[in-house]
């Protein structure tokens, strides 16, 4: 049996039949605005962008020195934190500052070896390797090494702490960051880099002397007669050291400020210390080329 049509299903098929006789097109279906296409920033907007970062890293780093020297001007460090950073950071980086130095001064004989057996200037062997040593080489490559293994070190600590609210902590516990944290850890730095820098000078030149010795037959009391013949002076050494202090400086005011300043969590943390690694070996190189054109 079917089902008698009723008056709405004729209103259905009359309204139907009146849609189809029409003729009229369908119409379009409704089209969503397609997103712009971001657009690469220019040379000059990423060189921008970089010299007003740069900027803003350089102006922290002295504001972050100003908060030290107030602190170290007061004698409001915490000596206990300054030993034990001490001991970390230099007590421990001495196997690496070792093996650096040894090394530095037998490279530096075997550089000036052919240069030695082509004249005969055996005398002036512990001239030329200790020239280089003692200005230039042994502050930078000791500089990279602590910068490699305690700047990387204090950035990713300092990191850790403010991801984990250990800074905000301390605050809350009334406690200063800059004195109980960062002063303690300037300080070991920049002492630690000048301490290591006369090890490193000392252990560069017995390599040196035992590298004359084995390789080109100059016994090392000849070897340090040419060291200390007059051609070399306390400036000499000097210079080395005042190198030395100055990376530590930069040293420890990169690796603290980069840690500080750490956002996004734990790959914050990642990002800061390899910044840090460049910054801080930038640094260095810069620098060294002012201190030594002042110097000199």
């Amino acid at each position: 049996m079917t089902s008698p049509a009723g008056p709405g299903t004729a209103a259905r098929a009359h309204g139907g039949g009146a849609l189809a006789s029409s003729g009229a097109p369908p119409t379009p279906p409704l089209r969503r605005p397609r997103a712009p296409i971001a657009q690469e920033p220019s040379g000059v907007h990423q060189l921008g962008g970089s010299f007003l970062q740069i900027a803003a890293t350089v102006g922290g780093m002295a504001v972050l020195a100003g908060k030290i020297a107030a602190r170290v001007a007061t004698l409001r460090v915490d000596g206990a934190e300054f030993m034990r950073n001490l001991y970390r950071m230099g007590v421990k980086s001495m196997p690496i500052v070792v093996v650096t130095a040894l090394f530095t001064g037998a490279i530096m004989v075997i550089q000036a070896a052919p240069l030695v057996e082509r004249f005969g200037a055996h005398g002036l062997l512990g001239w030329g390797a200790g020239f280089g040593t003692l200005r230039e080489i042994a502050p930078l490559l000791t500089a990279l090494m602590i910068n490699g293994r305690v700047g990387a070190n204090n950035t990713a600590e300092l990191g850790t702490m403010v991801v984990t609210e250990q800074i905000d902590a301390l605050r809350v516990l009334a406690i200063d960051p800059v004195s109980f944290l960062i002063a303690p850890r300037f300080l070991a730095m920049v002492l630690t880099l000048l301490l290591s820098v006369i090890f490193a000078d000392a252990l560069a030149l017995l390599g040196a002397a035992l590298t004359g010795d084995l390789l080109l037959g100059v016994a090392p009391a000849v070897f340090y007669n040419g060291l200390t013949s007059g051609l070399l002076d306390i400036g000499d050494v000097m210079s080395g050291l005042v190198k030395s202090v100055v990376f530590g400086v930069v040293l420890a005011l990169s690796s603290c400020q980069y840690g500080l300043g750490v956002t996004g969590g734990a790959p914050g943390v990642g990002r800061a210390v390899n910044a840090t690694v460049v910054a801080s070996a930038a640094g260095i190189f810069i620098l060294d080329y002012f201190v030594s054109f002042t110097l000199d």
